[in-house]
């Protein structure tokens, strides 16, 4: 069935027949004219777990960490970190359950907002994701410059920017399957260097380094397991403890940001996402937990918390906990080797980051919300249109070389510092819509690929801490001596830039338009019967205990 969102733009309070899927068929139509050649499902269920978890290891994990163990200790760090791996456990369930009953070619979770909340809500997320993750990609394009400047090379840094952008613009202009398997292993890469760190950092804490003694938890003692931050005493640990909270979501520091919504935007292009989709989720959630708990646990064993380095803006490697923490325990000559994988942990990240941004501009140009050039395909399947202008963005990271114009593009970047907790409220109110509507139609649960015991209370409750968190996330410019107005329009700016995208769209396009849909109204099958038939269609891979037993009888 070839429908299209085309007419959500300007519609009245939809009947079920009008809120319709992309689920486009990539052959002939029925009446014999050809169809634009569409994206195709060449991503397996591991492609779409690394591509995920790849985005979410970048330089913020082995680096910008570094700064919020710096400001609330390593036990500060531990806890925010829990806290905030729970509240991505619960999003995850959230936005998972919503996309795996109906991961339509074109599917992201701005196309879900749309289908089951209202058209201007799904304008402003896609638009929004659009400019995020498209200012991602210069932002992860300029940390790996001054990675490489740790190696002090005699380049100039335009000329690894324009390497870099020219390989993340050509793997991103590959067939899918192409890309996921280039990004699988980027990925995979990253994994074993945190497994390496891992393991190291377990060997330091019971044994110690090279004619140095077991460490256990002695920077937890000295200089401490807690900082003050900004003030002292009693408010002062508040303030660092909601501080390192907060950072725990922040770009640059580290990067749970999106962390669920790069699953959703590969299931479009993923062999039977009613099945792989959920195995991913679940995968991925272990994973990230186990890595970024992990690591947080390893970062505060071996590095102290007033280790200098942390802070001073050394380049790379030099100022990565993980670095610092090995060269205090006597192993030397494991800063490039760590440096080496911090760069391709930034280069793997832009080139997700293009993905989510190309994918954004496909879906909404699909559904009519942005010019329908972008969405010309190649024979491949690949939108190279959305391409090549989502990477348009990756050319403001010439700014960089001059370091005025590198204030303009720290500009860019702080007006998707609210991003994350925007985007998360509005999947939760998507989910919310989605399950109600589940239940007013009278569908039966069992038919939802995913779901969570938790929902859907779990995403009412993310709705109210991530709005406590979006207003409070720039708190330190209220304290006193704090104040600065470019801190405060970092922390603040996304938030109506979003609601000028909003209302923009409600004023205008979408004025005649219900707030959201009625639950009766909210259509919950067209393109279901073409997933399972195409599920149906494509034998299930047996598990590798069932391979074994079967050739081992």
């Amino acid at each position: 069935m070839a429908t299209t969102l085309e007419n959500l733009g300007g519609s009245n309070a939809p009947e079920k027949s009008t809120v319709q899927s992309t689920a486009h068929s990539t052959s002939d139509t029925s009446n014999g004219e050809i169809q634009e050649p569409m994206t195709k499902r060449g991503l397996k269920s591991r492609h779409a777990q690394l591509i995920a978890l790849g985005g979410t290891i970048g330089t913020a994990l082995f680096v910008g960490s570094g700064v919020t163990l710096a400001k609330g200790g390593p036990a500060f760090m531990l806890i925010a970190y829990i806290l905030m791996s729970g509240l991505v456990y619960m999003i995850v369930g959230s936005i998972i359950m919503t996309a795996a009953y109906l991961p339509v070619k074109g599917a992201t979770p701005a196309y879900f907002a749309t289908r089951y909340v209202s058209p201007s809500l799904g304008w402003a997320l896609g638009w929004y994701y659009w400019y995020a993750f498209g200012i991602f990609v210069p932002y992860e394009i300029t940390a790996s410059t001054l990675i490489i400047d740790f190696w002090n090379p005699p380049v100039n840094p335009a000329v690894w920017i324009t390497i870099m952008l020219a390989v993340i613009v050509v793997l991103n202009l590959l067939p899918v399957s192409v890309y996921g398997e280039t990004e699988f292993y980027f990925a995979s890469l990253k994994v074993i260097t945190i497994i390496g760190l891992l393991i190291l950092s377990f060997v330091i804490f019971w044994w110690g380094g090279p004619g140095n003694p077991r460490l256990g938890f002695y920077y937890w003692k000295d200089p401490g397991a807690v900082n003050t931050y900004i003030l002292e005493g009693s408010a002062g640990y508040a303030v660092s403890f909601w501080s390192t909270l907060i950072s725990a979501l922040l770009p640059g520091q580290t990067q749970f940001s999106f962390a669920p919504e790069m699953l959703v935007f590969c299931c479009g292009e993923m062999k039977s996402p009613r099945r792989n989709l959920p195995r991913a989720a679940k995968s991925f959630i272990i994973r990230i937990l186990v890595f970024y708990i992990g690591s947080v646990i390893a970062i505060g064993v071996i590095c102290p918390s007033n280790e200098k380095e942390l802070t001073n803006g050394t380049s790379g490697a030099g100022s990565s906990p993980f670095v610092l923490g090995i060269k205090r325990a006597g192993i030397k000559g494991l800063d490039s080797v760590i440096n080496a994988a911090i760069l391709t942990s930034a280069w793997s990240a832009g080139n997700a980051f293009i993905f989510q941004s190309s994918r954004s501009l496909y879906s909404m140009a699909l559904n009519g919300q942005a010019p329908k050039i972008f969405t010309k395909c190649t024979k491949k399947g690949v939108p190279y249109v959305a391409v090549l202008a989502s990477s348009a963005f990756s050319l403001l990271a010439y700014l960089n070389v001059n370091s005025k114009a590198g204030e303009v593009f720290s500009w860019f970047v702080n007006l998707v510092n609210t991003a994350a907790f925007i985007s998360w409220i509005c999947c939760a109110i998507t989910s919310i819509r989605f399950q109600s509507a589940f239940a007013a139609q009278g569908l039966p649960r069992e038919d939802l690929p995913y779901t969570s015991w938790l929902q859907p209370w779990s995403s009412y409750v993310c709705i109210g801490i991530f709005t406590v968190l979006c207003l409070i996330n720039g708190f330190e410019v209220f304290l006193p001596s704090s104040w600065s107005v470019s801190s405060f329009f970092s922390a603040y700016i996304g938030i109506p830039i979003f609601l000028i995208l909003y209302f923009g769209h409600r004023l205008t396009a979408g004025r005649s338009d219900t707030w959201c849909y009625p639950l009766h109204d909210i259509d919950l099958t067209t393109g279901l019967e073409d997933l399972k038939a195409e599920e149906e269609s494509t034998p299930q891979k047996p598990s590798l205990l069932t391979r074994l037993r079967q050739r081992f009888p």
